[in-house]
């Protein structure tokens, strides 16, 4: 079974979609994840002899979507310079 993220999104935890949008470039997710998920959702999912899963390309550009949109209409971060006396 090939794991989707985007039909699930709304059963993720909350920590597990910010790691999911601080990670949008992620490949490969680690076996605590893949567990974390499996169990949100209720499914399996065919995990390598590690653990780990291989993200399809429709979850990988919904997650960088997500990522998007988050820091689209985030605060805005501002940098401050010190300068010494």
């Amino acid at each position: 079974m090939e794991m989707i993220v985007k039909g699930n999104w709304h059963r993720l935890r909350p920590e597990t979609r910010q790691w999911l949008i601080d990670n949008p470039g992620c490949l490969i997710l680690p076996r605590t994840l893949v567990a974390t998920i499996c169990e949100a959702t209720g499914g399996s999912a065919d995990c390598d002899q590690h653990g780990e899963i291989t993200l399809s390309q429709e979850d990988r550009d919904f997650i960088r979507s997500r990522a998007g949109q988050i820091t689209a209409t985030g605060p805005e971060q501002r940098f401050f310079d010190a300068t010494q006396p």
